[in-house]
């Protein structure tokens, strides 16, 4: 190589290099951190070094790269997600065997059943509302292999579960299985149902709940308004991590049509009180994000389907079983135990384990076996928990 060429080269890898670490730097133009991180403890430099690491343009162009050349080459996504036809995507959830899923199915339906001997014994019925999975619902957008054995006949062998145990689980499959016809029950690029979809669920449930346990008290009305159709990108879609650079690759975004439900107002007589006190509650929804996340008002669809208020002690991203726990353990039970608690459970959590440390064991182990033996847990010191509070 002669000299010119080795300056040249030289000089365009001092260029590169200036060029990445100026291309770097710009990535702290959107840092910021709390008034009170201190410089002195190292809270600073790493609260630093987090978000270069995420910002960082070539880790960034890398992981674009290798995304795009999965989802073009090999169609596939990040663990977590299913490709399917159409830019459908899935949970693989939905997909995969679970690791020593007959020893989690037997513990999950020994909670199932003490959870509800647990109600029982405060005069609090219980509905079961299974969600049927995405998969089960939209298998003609399925493009690989189809679901593990083990997934296909979980919702069949959940309900006969439950019927068994003598535990009410109104079937909802058939209702949005029928409905998706007509509309969409559940968003293309997301885990969760359309508000539609929740809409349906919440109708199916009130027309059994009036047929076998109807609720007391004097029925209340609600409207619901429908929002604006926004483009929404579904939480499947950031196992693609394709943006900003392929972003062209990424499925197109759902429409997603948020709706809003609120009591009419109306002049209680003297004497009443409030329109709603916790007194006055009859119904008491506990479950997962498909209850918890407004976008979905399902929480306002079941208060105009059922004619009453609902208070909601649903959860984000603890699944259906913690909630539950820590609802048992709520002064909101204690204090004001309402008629009946709605139980929204998604098929897929029933073979699956969960952290549940924060509770006694041996509480825990108790609730377990009252669910043979019908014994009181009224012996029981369960651990003390930070009381949850309803979503109004």
């Amino acid at each position: 190589m002669t000299r010119t060429l080795r300056i040249l080269y030289i000089g365009l890898f001092l260029s590169l290099l200036l060029g990445l670490g100026g291309w770097s730097l710009g990535s702290f133009r959107s840092f910021s951190t709390a008034a009170d991180t201190s410089v002195l403890n190292g809270k600073w430099s790493k609260a630093a070094e987090t978000h270069y690491d995420e910002k960082f343009p070539i880790k960034r162009l890398g992981t674009n790269l290798w995304a795009a050349l999965d989802y073009q080459l090999f169609n596939e996504g990040r663990p977590g997600v299913v490709l399917g036809r159409e830019q459908w995507l899935f949970s693989d959830e939905e997909f995969k065997p679970v690791a020593n899923s007959a020893q989690h199915l037997q513990e999950n339906w020994q909670l199932i059943q003490g959870v509800r001997n647990h109600l029982a014994r405060q005069g609090v019925q219980l509905v079961l509302a299974i969600i049927p999975a995405k998969a089960r619902l939209y298998p003609e957008f399925i493009a690989g292999s189809p679901p593990v054995a083990l997934q296909q006949q979980l919702y069949q062998q959940f309900h006969q579960g439950a019927a068994d145990a003598g535990i009410f689980a109104p079937d909802l499959l058939a209702a949005l299985t029928e409905e998706k016809q007509r509309e969409a029950v559940f968003l293309r690029t997301d885990t969760h149902w359309t508000p539609h979809g929740a809409e349906v669920v919440a109708q199916n449930l009130s027309l059994a709940i009036q047929q076998h346990m109807p609720i007391s008290g004097e029925p209340q009305r609600f409207t619901t308004e429908n929002q604006p159709s926004e483009a929404y990108n579904g939480d499947l879609t950031r196992f693609l991590p394709l943006d900003p650079l392929f972003s062209n690759l990424l499925p197109a975004p759902d429409q997603l049509q948020q709706r809003s439900t609120a009591a009419q107002q109306t002049t209680p007589a003297a004497g009443d009180g409030e329109l709603f006190s916790d007194s006055q509650v009859p119904v008491a929804l506990v479950g997962t994000s498909y209850s918890a996340n407004p976008r979905w008002n399902f929480l306002g669809a079941l208060r105009q389907a059922l004619g009453s208020d609902v208070l909601n002690y649903a959860e984000d991203g603890h699944g259906p079983l913690l909630p539950m726990l820590k609802y048992l353990q709520s002064a909101g039970l204690k204090d004001s135990p309402p008629q009946l608690v709605i139980w929204e459970f998604p098929e897929r959590y029933l073979p699956m384990s969960s952290d549940l440390s924060e509770f006694d064991q041996q509480w825990l182990s108790q609730l377990k076996t009252s669910s043979d033996t019908g014994e009181s847990l009224a012996s029981a010191n369960p651990k003390p928990h930070t009381p949850i509070q309803a979503t109004p």
